[in-house]
């Protein structure tokens, strides 16, 4: 726990100040709570003595002019630290959340690819929502409530001790017998409430899953199954916090059981007191006035109240600590990649080097997604990467970018190694269009400027030209600043590929590399693509991944993948002659049968 805190603590940041002054405010707060029973109890005994003729309201108006003054202040006091007590409870929690929120978000940004392998998309979508609601609602009641509610009970106890030492004591025995309570049912919530944010995840991803596959899911008419599947998650949901709930409601029981024999042992040992003191006969229980006992019932239930304010507080630790643990999951993570202490930002040519190159998705793998990797490819080279489906083709350019380490051997840019660069001067230097092509809410010109985010326009007409993207571009009514919904629903496969492919252009790389991203393309524009390529950025070195034998027929070079490792290397004349793997795709594509 301390180290929970710790982590969230770096999150308070500039409101400290209210974070400080809050609980502050709660001590004068309960201080002025806790003393005006005192004196309501001396206004009460007061009054008693005139109507008993023990004194005159002539000899006692002005001691209750000054009693009365007293409380007037003590609840203007009580309400105004009470308010801005408030205020600024609300102003650091909230800015609190706002704080965790940017730190997980800006953590989340640094990740490598493995990282974010370890989290689940729902998972990190929960914690961001969820679970820093209930750790803002948490450090809300914690500056507040945490404060208040124990200095309330020690200040009642103090003055129920100062009124009646004697009766004070039935609220002291009651207070262990109402802690244990409270402690069982606190451990058995939280064990509970970590089980339910898992289901939370599952709930989530859900969700992601079906609106990300919602053409796909009318398209297989999947609505009933996909409903049920949701069903199934929200109930386990709904189970697991009803379980909790259940154990969590116990509290309340339990504190109105207290509570209530408090007032029953006050009542009658208070009333053989006040018997007692009235009659002169005197009791076991000391001497006490009418007053007395008012007070004594006030500060009961304060003691009590206090006791079941802490009682929703550990409620609410025991779900937000699940919460808060999961949260410093994701700030306590570390990149997998870092730059090195002196790095390099400059990259000399693309040509590229796989020295003994091995790799795995994580340390506890058996199986090596790449194994025994040994290529050159020189500088300004087209190079062709083909194989069949689940060959390691989009794994072995993922370590060119460095959005993996490889786990044995060195991949090298222009004759260095590619972990003694600067991450962004690397990946500005090596651009990639992955296979998931993704266009953001926004206009294409804002699209296009995630490549380079000073273009001008005319840098932007350019590239997109090159990728043969102008025409349907200008075929628009608002052309360029056409709006692209979010995942670029509002235009075709064909077409996002090549405003992405245009988008990695705009970075003026060294090293281009298209993943599979031509797919949705027809086969006279991914040749015309081709051949601006060749004409225009003869130095960028371009490596075009792809299922298609006519994507590749014009690269220098063409590499064959085969479960993990390279199959063949040689240019499509010299593999359509010698490599079986090649001989098998190109027959299949040109419709020539299998080998003989």
């Amino acid at each position: 726990m301390p180290g929970v805190i710790k982590t969230l603590g770096g999150s308070i940041r500039e409101y400290k100040a209210q974070t400080i002054i809050s609980p502050i405010l709660m001590v004068f707060e309960v201080a002025c709570e806790c003393t005006i029973p005192f004196f309501v109890s001396d206004v009460v005994n007061t009054i008693t003595d005139i109507s008993t003729g023990a004194t005159t309201a002539a000899e006692e108006s002005q001691h209750m002019i000054i009693v009365l003054v007293i409380l007037l202040a003590l609840a203007i006091v009580s309400l105004l630290c009470g308010l801005f007590g408030g205020i600024t409870a609300a102003v650091a929690s909230s800015g609190f959340a706002k704080n965790l929120r940017h730190d997980i978000y800006e953590r989340i940004q640094t990740f490598s690819f493995e990282n974010i392998d370890r989290f689940q998309t729902s998972s990190l979508v929960t914690r961001l929502t969820t679970d820093i609601n209930y750790v803002q609602m948490s450090f809300s009641m914690l500056i507040r409530m945490a404060f208040r509610a124990p200095i309330m009970l020690i200040f009642a106890i103090v003055m129920a001790f100062v009124v009646s030492a004697t009766l004070a004591w039935v609220f002291v025995a009651l207070v262990p017998v109402l802690g244990i309570a409270l402690y069982f049912i606190i451990v058995q919530s939280y064990r509970i409430y970590k089980q339910v944010f898992r289901k939370y995840d599952a709930l989530n991803e859900s969700v992601e899953e079906n609106v990300n596959a919602i053409r796909v899911v009318k398209t297989y008419t999947r609505e009933n199954y996909e409903n049920e599947k949701f069903h199934d998650a929200n109930m386990d949901l709904s189970l697991g916090f009803t379980k909790a709930d259940r154990i969590v409601a116990f509290s309340n029981p339990a504190m109105g059981f207290c509570i209530y024999l408090a007032y029953i042992l006050i009542a009658i040992f208070g009333a053989y007191a006040i018997v007692g003191t009235a009659t002169g006969s005197g009791s076991i229980f000391g001497e006490l006035g009418v007053g007395d006992l008012s007070a004594l019932i006030t500060y009961g239930v304060q003691i009590l109240s206090s006791l079941m304010t802490l009682s929703s507080i550990m409620a609410m630790l025991a779900m937000s600590g699940a919460s808060a643990g999961r949260i410093c999951e994701v700030l306590r993570e570390e990149s997998t990649l870092k730059n090195p202490e002196d790095p390099i930002y400059e990259v000399p040519d693309g040509s590229i080097d796989f020295d003994h190159v091995a790799f795995k998705y994580s340390q506890e793998a058996e199986k090596y997604a790449l194994w025994g990797v040994d290529l050159h490819i020189p500088s300004g080279s087209t190079v062709g990467i083909i194989g069949s489906t689940g060959s390691s083709k989009s794994t072995l350019v993922s370590l060119i970018s460095r959005l993996y380490d490889t786990t044995e051997g060195t991949v090298k840019v222009g004759g260095i190694d590619v972990k003694d660069y600067d991450l962004e001067t690397l990946r500005n230097n090596v651009s990639v269009v992955l296979q998931k092509n993704v266009l953001f809410a926004g206009t294409i010109n804002d699209n296009m400027r995630w490549g380079k985010a000073d273009a001008t326009q005319e840098e932007i007409v350019d590239a997109c030209k090159l990728a043969c993207a102008d025409d349907f571009v200008t075929s628009f009514p608002d052309g360029y600043n056409t709006y692209i919904e979010q995942g670029g629903t509002n235009v075709s496969g064909g077409q996002k590929q090549r405003l992405c492919i245009a988008r990695a252009l705009l970075k003026s790389p060294k090293v281009l590399i298209l993943d599979d991203s031509t797919s949705a393309v027809d086969t006279k524009t991914d040749a015309m693509i081709r051949a601006s390529f060749k004409e225009y950025i003869p130095s960028v070195t371009k490596i075009i991944i792809s299922q298609r034998v006519a994507s590749v027929e014009d690269a220098d070079m063409v590499i064959v993948m085969d479960n993990g490792t390279i199959n063949a290397i040689g240019t499509p004349a010299e593999l359509l002659e010698t490599n079986q793997i090649y001989q098998e795709i190109y027959r299949m594509q040109h419709n020539l049968g299998g080998l003989e």
